[in-house]
This record gives C-alpha cells, sequence and structure tokens, in this order.
C-alpha cells in the first residue's frame, strides 16, 4: 500500500547487498521520465500488489523468463517509489554470478515488466503518465529504462564458523566412505555355493545342476543311452524267430 509522508525514509542511492545474501532497492520512481517516455504515478502499484501477492512476482536477470535468479521478500509503495527488497538464490549459477558483480558494482540496474491498465499521454510533452499497471515480475539488469531505479543494498552471505566448517567437512567424509563401501559391495561377485570340496556358480545349466546335487547329497544317476529305433527292431525280430 502506499506508505505515508511521514513514514518515508531517504531512499538508498544504488542497489544495496546484505549480510545474508538479500538485495534492496527501489524498482519504480514516481514522476519520474524513463526512456521510453513513461511516468509511473503514486499508487500506480496498489492493486496489482493486492492481487498478485509476492509469490507470483518474479525476480529474473535482464527480463528473461527462463532466467529466474531469486525470490522478492517485500515490495512496498512509499511517497516515492516501488521499493523492493529480495534474495538472490546462490545455488542457481546465475544467482551466484549476479552476486559477484554486484559486489564489485558491475550492475546495480532494476527494472519492471508490466502491462499498462490505466494511462493517459499528455498532449503536451507527450509523456505517458501511468495510473494503474499489471506488475509481472521485476529484474536486475544492466542498463534500466529509468535511470534512478537501482539497487541500494547488496548483503554478502557470512562464512560458516570454523566449528560449523569442521562438521560438515567430517560428515562429508563420512558419506563418502560410506559411498564408495556401497559401491564396492555392489561389484562384488556372486560367491559360489560351496559344499565340502564342492564348488559350483549359477551361472550355467551345469553349474545349477551340480549345486543341487551338493545340497541335497546325492548325484543324478548317469543314464545308460537308449538304443536306436532300428537296432531294437532287430533284437524284437530275433527274439520272434528263436
Amino acid at each position: 500500500m502506499l506508505a505515508p509522508l511521514t513514514d518515508a525514509v531517504p531512499a538508498p542511492a544504488r542497489f544495496v547487498l546484505a549480510g545474508d545474501g538479500s538485495i534492496e532497492g527501489y524498482a519504480s520512481l514516481f514522476g519520474e521520465v524513463d526512456q521510453a517516455r513513461d511516468m509511473v504515478m503514486p499508487g500506480a502499484f496498489t492493486q496489482t500488489l493486492k492481487q498478485r501477492g509476492l509469490r507470483k512476482i518474479p525476480m529474473l536477470f535482464q527480463h528473461d523468463p527462463a532466467e529466474p535468479v531469486g525470490v522478492w521478500l517485500e515490495l512496498i509503495e512509499d511517497w516515492r517509489g516501488l521499493r523492493a527488497r529480495g534474495r538472490l538464490i546462490p545455488d542457481v549459477a546465475r544467482g551466484r554470478e549476479l552476486l559477484a558483480l554486484l559486489r564489485e558494482g558491475a550492475i546495480d540496474g532494476l527494472s519492471i515488466g508490466y502491462r499498462t491498465v490505466r494511462g493517459r499521454i499528455d498532449p503536451k510533452t507527450r509523456v505517458r503518465r501511468l495510473y494503474q499497471v499489471d506488475l509481472w515480475e521485476i529484474s536486475i539488469v544492466t542498463f534500466p529504462l529509468l535511470n534512478g531505479a537501482r539497487i541500494a543494498t547488496v548483503k554478502q552471505t557470512p562464512r560458516p564458523s570454523p566449528q560449523r566448517a569442521a562438521a560438515e567437512a567430517a560428515w562429508c567424509r563420512v558419506h563418502d566412505a560410506a559411498a564408495m563401501s556401497s559401491d564396492d559391495a555392489a561389484e562384488a561377485p556372486a560367491s559360489p555355493i560351496r559344499r565340502g570340496r564342492i564348488a559350483a556358480t549359477l551361472s550355467t545349466r551345469a553349474g545349477r545342476k551340480q549345486a543341487l546335487a551338493s545340497i541335497t547329497g546325492r548325484a543324478r544317476p548317469d543314464l545308460a543311452p537308449r538304443a536306436p529305433a532300428s537296432a531294437r527292431s532287430a533284437d524284437a525280430g530275433d527274439g520272434a524267430s528263436s
């Protein structure tokens, strides 16, 4: 909502990066004409902030919907403009790159992506006054259309304490050792089935038969080969003639 003038605080000059990795600055300034000859008027974001909420206004890089880099934690209209406070996600590659760029001051611009709901062009100045907009996203950009829309604070994520770093290193060693043991067990060949001096593997049919014989304690008797049919007929004829 629109904050009263008595509660207003001087706006920081640039995008600020704080110690926990959060960023803060103005995404839009009221009464300022940007390079596209647009001027956002006070209260232009009130309705869209109520309808969308924070989670439906993504933090992007260079207005690219395929490049989300963080989340917005607070979006407030005050006397000067739309003040934004958010947090970059260091687990995202682009988020880590932006943190490094912001710390070095290589990039500090903010820009909004929106749809005009209600506006009017001044016939004399040809400046379009925006009284109500539908805010789609807020991006960290190299060249903002509005010169004053910049990041004012960039906080750095604090380094872990020595005790926590030692505990995390010990946990990683235990985790790696457990993973190696699991891999070795998975890759080890199956042990053969043994009974006395008999050893057999189950990879072949003959091996399975031998293993079964060793378990039951008896070998399968050898069967004499059956005589050919011609030999049996001859034997039958000899018997009949005698």
